[in-house]
């Protein structure tokens, strides 16, 4: 039989022909289709209202990925391994985060942000009550990456691809915002986390990040269950048109994939080794971990800095202009060695670098459909931190050889050459094909 239904939000029945629908024949798309009708539209109070909170989810879900960095000298010390053993822990979480970045990118693409996203939380919130349950290193890595990493990706890659549905004019500046979320995470988390180790212990830290989790996560991810607006679909009023590009889609996620290599080896440079450069050059522990809270804070005026920018010029440039500042700051660690003068190539860098990583998902929204968003940015953003982790162990790898971190800071500057140009020649082909379009 046919039904026809009037929107319940409204008091006068009026009949609409856009709310008569048949009955459900099992197609998994309706019920995103009626919740993206009865969603309010792009730009609107809501869209707001939902970048608060993905912000919020971003700050509190970061912990999965900082976590295991702030415990790894008491997990190091009770299970009894080298540092070696205990590094894995880490580097099976950058796994699962990356993994899941593009498995719940494809999932969001489907079936919307909240049922993927919920799903990923509660398995972020059993990672960490698990993993304080655990008896072995194994153990204990397995958990980090299937768990942990794979729970705390839902927060990142997945969220800006979401949350870029809801903008159009301050796009930019939401995608940014968003990511800046996990950069706060690492200023707030490994500021608090050593506390609760010091006094309880890091079994019952993760025991209480998983509880902290849950009861957090869950009732906010709970009030993102609205669809993407419908305007946001392609051709329709408000939707901004995809630019044009001499670039097969295939050929610009090779590209981006590329870039997003490039600068995130050159990234990880002093993001992982900077406090053992500071132990090198005899200042000690503290001082290095003061010049990485410095980095992560600068990050997110980066970041959010980097959205205004890109509402103005576009993803492309915001992020050509972040890459060649990277270069340049990455430039003047080897001459500048001094502590004060650490202290400030330090900030430098933190400015340059923040805005880089969200600009990809600004640059896919701009040339890529939107129906492909979550997917598309959670390839690149794989590739990101693919990019993070052999830069660091490519890092201290140089280091080993030649006994100093010059040649490591050179090996960065080449990588990060390798995305100025991948972005040069995407704004070429793009300026091209808008003269061809004129």
């Amino acid at each position: 039989m046919w039904r026809c239904t009037a929107p319940p939000i409204l008091p006068i029945v009026v009949w609409n022909p856009s709310t008569c629908a048949q009955p459900r024949t099992g197609n998994a798309l309706t019920t995103t289709a009626s919740s993206q009708a009865s969603s309010p539209g792009i730009d609107s109070a809501y869209a707001w209202l939902r970048l608060g909170i993905s912000m919020l989810l971003a700050t509190i879900g970061g912990v999965g990925m900082w976590a295991v960095v702030v415990v790894l000298p008491a997990m190091q010390a009770e299970f009894g391994v080298d540092r070696a053993a205990a590094s894995m822990p880490y580097t099976a979480t950058m796994i699962g985060f990356a993994v899941g970045n593009v498995l719940v990118g494809r999932a969001i693409d489907r079936i919307g942000y909240w049922i993927p996203a919920l799903i990923a939380s509660v398995t972020l919130g059993a990672g960490f009550l698990l993993a304080s349950l655990t008896t072995s290193i194994l153990q204990f890595t397995l958990v980090q990456g299937l768990l942990i990493g794979v729970g705390t990706s839902a927060i990142f890659g997945p969220l800006i691809a979401d949350i870029s549905h809801w903008f159009n004019r301050r796009r930019g500046v939401a995608v940014t915002a968003a990511a800046a979320g996990s950069y706060l995470a690492g200023v707030i988390w490994p500021l608090a986390m050593p506390y609760v180790i010091q006094s309880e212990g890091w079994r019952f830290t993760y025991a209480a990040i998983g509880v902290v989790c849950l009861a957090t996560m869950l009732p906010l991810i709970l009030l993102l269950r609205r669809g993407a607006p419908h305007a946001a679909a392609p051709g329709s009023p408000g939707s901004r048109p995809v630019q044009p590009i001499s670039l097969s889609p295939a050929a610009l996620q090779v590209l981006l994939v590329v870039a997003g290599l490039g600068c995130c080896v050159a990234m990880s440079m002093p993001q992982v080794h900077i406090v053992a450069y500071c132990m090198d050059l005899g200042y000690g522990v503290a001082r290095g971990a003061d010049m990485l809270s410095i980095m992560m804070a600068a990050g997110v005026v980066s970041r959010l800095a980097s959205g205004f920018l890109a509402d103005r010029i576009g993803g492309v440039k915001t992020l050509l202009i972040g890459s060649v500042l990277q270069a340049l700051s990455l430039l003047f660690y080897i001459p500048f060695d001094g502590l004060a003068s650490l202290y400030v190539v330090s900030l430098v860098f933190g400015l340059s670098q923040g805005g880089i990583v969200p600009c990809y998902a600004i640059i896919v929204r701009e040339y890529m459909p939107a129906k492909e968003a979550g997917q598309r940015v959670g390839i690149v953003i794989m590739a990101t931190i693919f990019g993070m982790a052999i830069g660091g162990w490519m890092s201290g790898w140089i280091y080993d050889l030649t006994g100093s971190y010059a040649a490591a800071f050179l090996n960065g500057i080449a990588w990060n050459l390798l995305n100025i140009a991948a972005m040069v020649l995407l704004l070429w082909k793009a300026r091209r094909s808008a003269a061809a379009m004129a």
